[in-house]
C-alpha cells in the first residue's frame, strides 16, 4: 500500500463544481425552453445584448468559445430570428453579429425569467457576489496552472 490518502468524490472541489453546473444547466434548460434558447445560445445573447454588434471573433473571445463551436450556434440563433450575420464591409473575413428587433423586444422577458434563479437559490446578493469572486479566483488559478504547463511543455520540447 502507498502513503497516498485518496480524496473521496464528495470531497473533490471539481466534482462539486461539475455537479452544480449540471444542476444549473437543467435549470436554464427549463427556464429558456419558452424562448427556444439553449444555455450556450443564452450566454451569447447576453454578450450581444451588452455590446452588439460584435464580430464572431470578439464574441468567441468573450465566451471562451472557438469559431467551430460558435458558428453553428450563431446559425441556429439566426434561423430562430434572434440575430443576423453580416460580412464586414471593411474586412470581408469578419462576420458581424447584429441583434434583430425580436431579440431586442424579448430581452427583458428573458432577463425576467432567468432572474428568478437567484430567488430560487435563496441566496443573498452578498452571498452570490462572494461565490462569484471565489469562482473567478478558481478560474484564474486554473488559467495560471494551464499556462505554466504550456510553458513547461514548450521548454521541454525545445531542449
Amino acid at each position: 500500500m502507498t502513503d497516498v490518502n485518496p480524496v473521496l468524490l464528495d470531497e473533490q472541489l471539481c466534482f462539486s463544481i461539475y455537479s452544480a453546473s449540471k444542476k444549473f444547466n437543467h435549470f436554464y434548460q427549463s427556464a429558456l425552453a419558452p424562448f427556444g434558447l439553449t444555455y450556450p445560445q443564452y450566454i451569447a445573447m447576453l454578450v450581444l445584448w451588452e455590446k452588439a454588434p460584435l464580430t464572431v471573433h470578439q464574441l468567441g473571445e468573450r465566451l471562451e468559445l472557438d469559431s467551430g463551436t460558435l458558428t453553428p450556434l450563431l446559425k441556429r440563433l439566426e434561423k430562430q430570428g434572434w440575430v443576423t450575420r453580416v460580412r464586414s464591409q471593411t474586412d470581408e473575413r469578419q462576420v458581424l453579429i447584429h441583434l434583430t428587433e425580436m431579440a431586442t423586444t424579448k430581452r427583458d422577458e428573458v432577463y425576467s425569467r432567468i432572474g428568478q434563479c437567484q430567488t430560487l437559490l435563496g441566496m443573498s446578493s452578498e452571498e452570490i457576489d462572494s461565490m462569484m469572486t471565489e469562482l473567478v479566483t478558481v478560474k484564474q488559478q486554473l488559467d495560471t496552472v494551464s499556462n505554466e504547463r504550456l510553458i513547461t511543455k514548450e521548454v521541454d520540447t525545445v531542449e
